[in-house]
């Protein structure tokens, strides 16, 4: 951002284009992990984005199989709620009985059906490179897990229904993106703005018609656009605050390793 009306700009500018500022060659922090794949072939593949798309799409065809030996031979278009109560789904009575608040996370990472899938996937595509590219990788993880989180805490809490999908997580990365603009007091902020409110809009009416879970897109939202308040984008010189998101998002990681662990334990009991 320029430092005089913190407007975006590009590393490579030395005068603002919006204030005539005098712009400073700066060093850029950048995580090795945050870039994109291929050189930037394909700008949106960014390696985090796509490794959380790779694991959806994984379990979804191992839930498939699994439902498909159960007897669902309409198991790749939609799954049974059977398997996903085992596959680790947002389901009350599991949670709040059972102690199994794992599902919180791993419910993130499920999906109902072909469609939803490749609807959350596509988003994600698109909007989680965006996120990356700003945040970093380390607030990435951190916003999408605390997103994810909350988003089925919160449908824990106002609803009793059978629950999974990636959108609690999107919904965070869209609140991150409107916290983001909310810092920048330049027109590209109302810009970003006005995008992912629309983004807000346009997602909220495909899931009336997909029957979708409106608490956990709330939740995540929120916490989503919190988060990004606070963390803002990454410093230009890394330094100890990096090093705490660094942490914060390693501690993601292991919690979800953990929850996934879990699960495969629920499933091979």
């Amino acid at each position: 951002m320029c430092p005089h009306c913190r407007a975006f700009v590009t590393i490579d500018d030395r005068v603002c284009p919006y204030c005539d500022a005098q712009l400073e060659p700066r060093r850029v922090y950048r995580e090795p992990s945050s870039g994109a794949i291929l050189g930037r072939m394909i700008p949106q593949a960014h390696f985090t984005t796509m490794m959380i798309i790779t694991i959806n799409i994984g379990l979804y065809l191992v839930m498939v199989a699994y439902s498909m030996s159960a007897g669902n031979d309409s198991a790749l278009m939609n799954l049974d709620p059977q398997t996903l109560v085992q596959f680790g789904a947002k389901y009350q009575p599991f949670i709040v009985l059972g102690g199994q608040w794992w599902r919180l996370i791993t419910a993130g990472f499920l999906h109902l059906s072909l469609l939803h899938i490749l609807m959350n996937s596509w988003v994600l595509f698109d909007l989680g490179a965006q996120v990356e590219e700003l945040y970093g990788t380390a607030r990435f993880i951190a916003i999408y897990f605390f997103s994810t989180a909350a988003g089925f805490f919160a449908s824990l809490t106002f609803t009793a229904a059978l629950s999974a999908g990636a959108s609690a997580g999107l919904f965070g990365l869209i609140g991150a993106m409107i916290a983001l603009s909310l810092r920048d007091k330049t027109g590209m902020g109302s810009m970003i703005r006005g995008l992912y409110i629309r983004w807000v809009i346009y997602v909220t009416i495909i899931g009336l018609f997909l029957g979708a879970d409106h608490a956990a897109h709330f939740g995540g939202g929120i916490a989503g656009f919190v988060l990004g308040y606070i963390t803002g984008t990454p410093s230009a010189f890394g330094g100890t605050v990096e090093k705490v998101w660094r942490g914060v998002a390693a501690i993601a990681v292991f919690l979800t390793v953990m929850s996934f662990a879990k699960m495969v334990l629920f499933v091979l009991r």
